[in-house]
């Protein structure tokens, strides 16, 4: 992750996006320029700070051809709390289905997973060290007294080798040491013991929202509440030493940290860092040239209860009062039948930014095959790794894959870069069937020109395509 006190210039972002996005580089320039100014935004005059709002962006463009990914990988660079919504589930107010303020509630709870999880790796030493006492207490547990002699003498061993009366506590400290060597060595992680493992208290309460009247976050937040009343219940359970330490380390790391510390410090980082990626706005726009009637007064409606949130509003979540007024919002939307003049024109307003992108080219297809750090054959060769198989990709088979992707593209419906999964997968299934039942361990397999051609003979060929429609 990069860290947000020696942040990215703009030209360094688009860097990192072009490592996992092909093209769309008037896309990822107006992110890039978005996300940067949030930094300056921070390191603006204070008085200032409060002034500087995000300019939102509406991103237009096919399915498939990296809007999702464009705003994922953004969030990804810059350790910001993310969450991706459709607008085509939201209802409006006071009819049954998700309400708009719950995406602002998703990005608290993702804020609040991810703060808590860098304070567990910053206590993580200090909880292996309890963890492993735990451990040994479950091996050897501890002699209790004072370590003056007891009255029973055992037998020991001084530095000279020869023999010297000790305690059954000594021994015992003894013993506990040495099986503390052989814990921190992994010796003993295929050993079993018995822990006690805490459960959750608030699972079994159910209170009913529509009988109290309360919304969601006022209910949730009373279900911890209550839970957090309730003693804490444990049970034993018998797992390997290897197990238990990855138990109990969540545990003991749970109880060093400051939850109202970390709710506080998830807010903040929410209202300055976050980012909410609104998919399908165009599926709440109102159709061109038809009547204001039937279900376009329903989407009107989503969309005016989107507009204070996008315009900035204080939202009640379960940790607290989160304000939107300096998130992020990106919309995207194929706009094929609708167009983005048809949202209401409050809503219009809210999203200055707004960038077309393209249609993928065979070249794309190409290039997407072959350059991304998460790219598809280097998925595929690491599947077939983990079976000790080498598979390779000729530059003339990503050729003709992306000539093939591009084409079924062309003659049905054009889902865009996923059309790589379906290609791929056809040509690929019998492989990964065979393995490692007919293919075995050290085998090498060279996809070529020719393979491409042979495997996917029927999908070229055959006019109806609709069987390959994802």
């Amino acid at each position: 992750m990069i860290e947000s006190d020696v942040f990215l210039t703009p030209a360094q972002i688009v860097a990192e996006l072009d490592k996992y996005i092909i093209g769309q580089h008037e896309a990822k320039r107006h992110v890039a320029i978005a996300l940067r100014n949030r930094w300056r935004r921070l390191h603006a005059p204070i008085e200032m700070q409060r002034e500087i709002v995000p300019n939102n962006i509406l991103m237009i463009g096919s399915t498939g051809v990296g809007k999702t990914e464009i705003a994922r990988r953004l969030a990804s660079i810059a350790d910001a709390p993310f969450t991706k919504v459709e607008a085509s589930k939201f209802t409006e107010v006071g009819y049954v289905g998700r309400d708009v303020e719950s995406m602002v509630r998703d990005l608290a709870e993702q804020s609040v997973n991810m703060v808590k999880l860098r304070r567990k790796e910053a206590v993580k030493a200090q909880a292996a060290q309890v963890v492993e006492d735990i451990i040994l207490d479950a091996l050897i547990p501890p002699i209790s007294g004072s370590a003056t002699p007891a009255t029973r003498q055992g037998v020991g061993f001084g530095t000279d080798g020869n023999q010297v009366p000790t305690s059954d506590q000594e021994l015992n400290e003894r013993t506990r040491d040495k099986f503390r060597e052989k814990i921190r060595s992994g010796e003993l992680d295929e050993r079993k013991i018995e822990i006690k493992v805490e459960q959750s208290s608030s699972s079994g309460i159910g209170i009913l929202g529509g009988q109290t009247g309360m919304d969601e976050a006022s209910l949730s937040g009373l279900q911890d509440m209550l839970g957090n009343m309730l003693p804490k219940k444990t049970r034993k359970r018998r797992v390997t030493i290897a197990e238990a330490r990855r138990i109990l380390l969540d545990e003991e790391a749970a109880k060093l940290i400051d939850m109202e510390e970390v709710k506080e410090e998830a807010l903040r980082h929410a209202e300055n860092s976050g980012i909410i990626f609104i998919d399908e706005i165009d599926k709440v726009a109102s159709r061109s040239g038809k009547g204001g009637g039937g279900p376009d007064v329903s989407r009107e409606g989503v969309q005016r209860d989107l507009l204070p949130i996008v315009e900035g509003s204080a939202v009640s979540t379960k940790y607290g009062i989160l304000n939107t007024d300096h998130i992020l919002f990106i919309a995207a939307g194929a706009f094929h039948v609708a167009k983005p003049s048809d949202l209401i024109p409050e809503l219009q307003g809210r999203f200055p930014i707004r960038v077309e992108l393209q249609s993928l080219t065979k070249e794309d297809f190409y290039l997407i095959l072959k350059d991304p750090k998460n790219a598809l054959t280097k998925q595929y060769e690491a599947l077939l790794q983990a079976e000790e198989v080498e598979l390779t990709f000729d530059d003339s088979a990503l050729e003709r894959l992306a000539e093939i992707a591009f084409e079924v593209n062309s003659e049905v419906e054009n889902i865009g870069a996923r059309r790589l999964h379906t290609v791929m997968s056809r040509l690929l299934n019998d492989i990964l069937f065979d393995v490692p039942d007919k293919i075995g361990a050290n085998a090498r397999i060279q996809i070529t020109r020719e393979l491409v051609d042979e495997r996917l003979k029927d999908m070229v060929r055959n006019r109806d395509l609709t069987q390959y429609i994802l």
